[in-house]
């Protein structure tokens, strides 16, 4: 908390926050011309511990009292926008006088305009609670004398070596680490990293400093080469990815004006024009950025695996027990290494051979430093010859087909570098950006996420959470097959063209270096060619309507087809982004998938009727529902309605509609969805033109998104719309309440006389106005029937779906289905619509509403 500054010392406060500043700007404008971020760095520190000094002489605290630097800025390193961490040391006889002057200076600290974080303490206190906090303990570990009594800092230092428990702080900080990779979900490849508490970031280095400092090893990596902790060339390579981070978070801080350590959209294209990175037409410039960013997260991740390990030895240098896995690797204190030093140099195939062999040991940890050393220096033999090799082909495809640890083994291969070494195509998207929101990892990051979400369909013990998907998986004769389509189906991304066609030309030409049966290798390429095909029938086409699942039924062609791309398609979409997958989405893919299975099956359109009216009639029997009660309501209902309803849907709009068949006022009724997200909102009324607009406007500013829309007009000229919304925000809110508002309030929106509401006016996000996708409008007419498909793609934003509405109405368009398909930051709608009475729109009104829809857009 900030202390006020004490009277009288205004002028003093004054005096330094202008020094301080002026300090500060010159810093600034040097590093502009010449950028040299360890300088500014030390020179911040410098600058500050200047002013320290001076404010400290000021209160005259020598005797009684130590001033020291602790945490960053006891290492010497202060960042242009850091907290400036110290401690005020107390001797343990300190005098109400001494008391009194620490609480007026640090009122004075504040007032420079120096961001403190303070403590203070006696020699007793520090002890105590390094003891009971390692972050406490990590704080004092970098403790730098500033100024004050020079025997209290001495007796301070031998204090704290003599209480430091190397052991129990060495677990402490691994843990701390373990837990800090977990809240960034054990991954950098995010598209807005956070560039210090990443994994692969400045905080993974600094803790192997902290631990080497405890055990006496160093405090720097020249100091940790002399100690035989890394190499001369290790060092080499960390100091000048260490460098990039630093150079990163200062010019974030600098642009930020404040101090922010996320590589937020917000500053990626103006920090990459300020290190000179130009955009190509394969790359823009920020994307070159955050490439940079992830090579140099990967390095610092390796090598802090392997400094931990060695640093481990160090400290339990008693516990070494060897177990012989096989006649080239053995198990050391239960990690992987080569039993020659040089086996992964006289025989490269060990390479991958190692992978498999730490594969089938589940019981192993991971690998050792000397093996981990070496795969980082032989990674270059895997060369042309190399993939080649018969042998090594057959490593490959039998990490592939082990039972167990194929995601964890191919994120090791591509942490070490190795996966884009021996699938060059895998390598030229590593550290790929995607430039949307709904993919919030890196292109290789994504693809091994959907294959762990592929393996997790064959875990017995997670089949509660995708039932239909553990089964089709586990009947799936050749489930690597599966694993080839997830490698490849974003393998092509910026390359400037289709990346599902040219995956497929390079997972043909795999599986065929493979020796896979060629049904095998066509099934693969097929699957990443279609891989988008199954989710965007799903979310964007009227799935009740028969010809949509026949001529999807005719693209996929087999029932073995069609399990494999739904597989993929639900790996996929859950693999882009914890937000994207929903319920919704789950039983769209999941009624496309039965209804093409029927299909595939033989089943014909007479068939699917009856069957859905048969399903229909036993859910209404189980409310005790006769069928003479609602036959007249069926009759006008007519047969395309059952065709493009679900049977529950049907019988939940029947239920509701029986004694309103003829009704004057509107029927609005709302209900929790059945499939377990959002809310399900039946409209039944005469119709008229501006229900959908008036609907639009109503859900858009009550805050919710409408994602599916049904409009159909029954055989006596009602409108009977079900509607599917969800809640965007996370409020808490009383679900009773809520429905009963929507009926009641959507209601009098249906009634009014007054226009419909103009669109609600809100505020794009700030990644959408750093990210901006140009909009795309398709205007397409279906050839079955005189309806008009028109496809939006565009930023979301607040009433966009109202504005369309809008256009829709004053162009007197019939809406038939709408499928709205929100993904990060991108819209993606899909319309069904035709003239007022049901004919094919005209070339005219098609120019017209095109124009319109693109000055919306």
């Amino acid at each position: 908390m900030q202390q006020p500054t004490p009277r009288g010392h205004e002028p003093l406060a004054r005096q330094w926050r202008q020094e301080l500043q002026a300090q500060q700007e010159t810093l600034r404008q040097a590093f502009e011309q010449k950028p040299n971020v360890s300088r500014l760095l030390q020179s911040q520190s410098t600058v500050t511990d200047h002013i320290l000094r001076a404010l400290w002489q000021e209160f005259e605290l020598n005797t009684q009292a130590c001033l020291i630097a602790v945490g960053g800025y006891g290492r010497g390193e202060l960042f242009p926008y850091s907290d400036v961490d110290i401690l005020i040391l107390l001797a343990d006889n300190v005098t109400a006088t001494t008391n009194r002057k620490i609480e007026e200076l640090i009122g004075v600290l504040w007032d420079t305009g120096l961001a403190i974080g303070h403590s203070v303490r006696t020699l007793t206190e520090c002890i105590d609670e390094a003891q009971r906090d390692v972050t406490v303990q990590t704080n004092l570990l970098e403790a730098r004398y500033l100024d004050g009594s020079t025997l209290l800092y001495s007796a301070f230092a031998q204090n704290m070596a003599s209480a430091m428990d190397v052991a129990a702080f060495f677990e402490a900080k691994v843990e701390e680490q373990h837990q800090r990779h977990a809240r960034f979900n054990d991954t950098a490849y995010n598209l807005e990293p956070n560039i210090k508490e990443s994994p692969g970031g400045l905080r993974d280095l600094q803790t192997i400093i902290w631990i080497a400092r405890a055990l006496n090893l160093g405090s720097n990596w020249r100091e940790l080469v002399k100690n035989r902790v890394m190499s001369k060339q290790a060092a080499q390579q960390v100091r000048r990815h260490e460098r990039n981070l630093q150079m990163l978070r200062t010019r974030l801080h600098f642009l930020a004006h404040r101090r922010e350590d996320r590589l937020l959209f917000d500053f990626q294209n103006e920090l990459a024009s300020q290190l000179g990175l130009v955009t190509t037409k394969r790359k823009r410039a920020s994307e070159q950025l955050m490439h940079s960013f992830y090579q140099s997260a990967k390095f610092v991740g390796l090598i802090n695996e392997i400094v931990l390990q060695v640093l481990r030895e160090r400290i339990y240098p008693q516990q070494h027990t060897v177990v012989s896995l096989n006649n080239r690797f053995e198990a050391v204190n239960g990690l992987l290494e080569t039993k020659s030093p040089t086996l992964l140099y006289d025989d490269p195939s060990a390479i991958l051979e190692s992978f498999l062999t730490l594969q089938q040991h589940p019981e192993l940890k991971g690998m050792g430093a000397e093996l981990l050393r070496a795969l980082h220096r032989t990674k270059s033999e895997i060369t042309p010859q190399f993939r080649n090799n018969p042998k090594n082909k057959m490593l490959f495809m039998q990490i592939l087909q082990q039972t167990r640890g194929i995601t964890r083994t191919l994120k090791r291969m591509n942490r070490y570098g190795v996966l884009g070494r021996y699938m060059p195509a895998f390598g030229r998207v590593s550290g790929q950006m995607q430039h949307d929101l709904f993919h919030v990892y890196t292109v290789d990051e994504h693809i091994l996420n959907v294959l762990a979400n592929l393996r997790r369909f064959a875990h017995p013990e997670l089949t509660h959470e995708f039932p239909l998907c553990s089964r089709l998986f586990k009947e799936f004769a050749k489930p690597q097959l599966l694993y080839l389509g997830a490698l490849f189906h974003d393998i092509a991304k910026g390359r400037g063209g289709d990346h599902s066609t040219l995956g497929a030309v390079d997972a043909r030409r795999f599986c065929k270096q493979h020796d896979l049966p060629r049904e095998d290798g066509e099934l693969v390429a097929w699957l990443v060619e279609a891989h988008l095909v199954m989710s965007s029938t799903a979310q964007k086409s009227d799935l009740s309507d028969p010809a949509v699942v026949e001529k999807f039924a005719r693209y996929v062609g087999s029932e073995q087809r069609l399990v494999a791309l739904y597989l993929l398609t639900v790996a996929d979409i859950r693999g882009t982004s914890p937000k994207v997958w929903n319920a919704w989405k789950a039983t769209l893919l999941e009624n496309l998938f039965r209804a093409t299975q029927r299909i595939l099956r033989g089943s014909n359109l007479d068939e699917e009727l009856n069957a859905r009216q048969q399903q229909a009639k036993e859910i209404l029997s189980y409310y005790g529902v006769i069928e003479q009660a609602y036959q007249p309501l069926w009759q006008q209902l007519g047969p395309a309605y059952f065709l493009r309803h679900e049977a529950q849907l049907i019988a939940w709009n029947t239920r509701l509609l029986l004694t309103h068949i003829n009704t004057q006022a509107p029927i609005v009724r709302a209900r929790l969805s059945p499939a377990g997200d959002g809310i399900q909102t039946m409209i039944y009324m005469p119709d008229h033109a501006d229900i959908f607009v008036r609907i639009c406007s109503f859900f858009g500013r009550l805050g919710y998104s409408i994602v599916e829309a049904k409009v159909y007009t029954t055989q006596h000229g009602y409108a009977l719309d079900n509607f599917l919304v969800l809640d965007q925000s996370d409020k808490k809110i009383s679900y009773r309440d809520l429905l009963s508002f929507i009926e009641y309030e959507l209601t009098q929106k249906l009634t009014s006389q007054a226009p419909p509401d103009a669109p609600v006016q809100g505020r794009i996000s700030r990644q959408v106005k750093h990210m901006p996708i140009k909009p795309e409008l398709l205007l397409e007419q279906e050839t079955a029937s005189n309806n008009t498909i028109l496809d939006i793609a565009t930023n979301d934003r607040p009433g966009l779906l109202s504005r369309i509405a809008h256009v829709l109405q004053q162009h007197h368009i019939r809406l038939h289905t709408a499928k709205i398909n929100t993904l990060g930051n991108r819209a993606e709608d899909t319309f069904l619509i035709s003239d007022q009475s049901g004919q094919r729109l005209s070339l005219e009104t098609l120019t017209q509403l095109d124009t319109a829809l693109r000055k919306q857009l």
